[in-house]
């Protein structure tokens, strides 16, 4: 009876401590499931950025204008700059002048070969060459015509510019009416300009009559084509002078277009939310100073100009930390957290994970002097979640 009794009493002060036991190993059981769910449910912070497009010269040129102003919206195509392309150093009229010479040398070619054409109709005795000869030599000369009026007219119109600018500085100053040198110097200004003027008119005129007369020669030429087969070696006589005519259409059109400013649009919709500046050194000061970029200024090719940013967020950037870096994949769910006004909570998944490590931007620093290294994320913003670009949220992992 005795050694029963104290039997029964060693298992009951067993099972005194085990209770214990158990409870103990139950609570570090439940330390450490809650450790490893808190580190799967990390928090870190993001920003949220979207579009952000400079725009640059694509050749090199002068800066006339930049009709938007900082902060400013800005829908895709407007226009936010215009600069002229014509260089200092490079002179249209001289090469405007140049293609009339050309245009001059080719209408003796044409004329010679036109006299060469009649004479050899002549020994042919038919007229059925000879008049399809005729319409190809009105078409080639009506195409001169509108090249050498094209080109004419730009020059004067060069030349008016250049009448108007000093007109305007000459007015400009303070001329008494008594000084007759300046008062007949302001009236030959004015008889020229008004000359001027009258001429690029005229031109205009003959411009638009000679391209009705090129289209009416053209058609005539096609329809004897038409009823009559072209003589071999009429294209191949004619084959050089067309070439060079196509030369100098396209130099002609060349040079009409340098003297269209290249504008420069906005490639998004946006603000403007930078316009950029030119470092100057000013003389007797040590310090580089940044001024606003001007009206007139020299800008080279590829030079940026100003930068616009979207108005939306598209997504966020934040870094997961050394201890984190190997728990994220791409496709993993997280939660968004806006603690601004008004406060939102949304979900989303990450949709980029960087490489490798990479220093964090400072606004995501711990420490303000201590730059944080992480694994960069990129989250998509999803449909209802109000974000300014810049802003920083909370991000949790689900």
């Amino acid at each position: 009876m005795k050694k029963l009794g104290f039997r029964s009493f060693q298992l009951g002060r067993l099972r005194q401590h085990a209770v214990p036991v158990a409870v103990w190993l139950g609570a570090l059981a439940c330390v450490v499931a809650l450790f490893h769910h808190r580190a799967q449910r990390f928090e870190v912070l993001g920003i949220a950025q979207g579009q952000v497009r400079q725009v640059a010269a694509t050749c090199r040129g002068r800066l006339r204008s930049v009709p938007v102003q900082l902060f400013q919206e800005v829908k895709a195509g407007d226009v936010v700059a215009v600069i002229d392309t014509i260089l200092d150093d490079e002179d249209i009229e001289a090469e405007l002048a140049i293609a009339s010479a050309q245009i001059r040398h080719l209408q003796a070619e044409l004329a010679a070969t036109s006299d060469r054409f009649t004479a050899e109709a002549v020994n042919l005795d038919t007229d059925r060459f000879a008049t399809h000869r005729r319409f190809c030599v009105d078409v080639e000369n009506a195409r001169l015509r509108v090249l050498e009026l094209k080109a004419a007219l730009e020059t004067d119109r060069i030349m008016l510019e250049d009448l108007q600018l000093n007109a305007k500085i000459f007015t400009t100053q303070s001329i008494s009416d008594h000084n007759d040198v300046a008062y007949y110097e302001r009236q030959r200004r004015g008889v020229e300009y008004n000359a001027l003027a009258k001429k690029i008119e005229d031109n205009q005129r003959l411009l638009a009559q000679a391209e009705i007369d090129l289209l009416e020669a053209q058609r005539r030429r096609d329809e004897f084509t038409q009823r009559r087969l072209q003589h071999p070696s009429l294209d191949a006589a004619l084959e050089v002078t067309r070439r060079a005519v196509e030369v100098q259409e396209r130099e002609i059109d060349r040079l009409l277009a340098r003297r269209e400013p290249l504008v420069l649009k906005a490639p998004i919709d946006g603000v403007v939310s930078q316009i950029l500046r030119r470092p100057v050194r000013r003389t007797g000061e040590g310090v580089v100073r940044q001024m606003i970029r001007r009206a007139g200024e020299a800008v080279l090719d590829g030079e940026p100009i100003l930068t616009v940013s979207a108005t939306e967020p598209d997504e966020i950037l934040t870094y997961a930390s050394r201890e984190q870096s190997g728990l994220v994949r791409v496709g993993m769910e997280v939660e968004i957290i806006k603690e601004t006004e008004p406060a939102q909570i949304a979900r989303s998944h990450i949709v980029y994970l960087g490489p490798i490590m990479e220093v964090a931007p400072q606004r995501l620093w711990v420490v303000p002097d201590i730059p944080d290294w992480g694994r960069p994320m990129l989250i998509k913003i999803p449909p209802g979640l109000k974000l300014i670009p810049g802003e920083v949220v909370g991000i949790k992992v689900l």
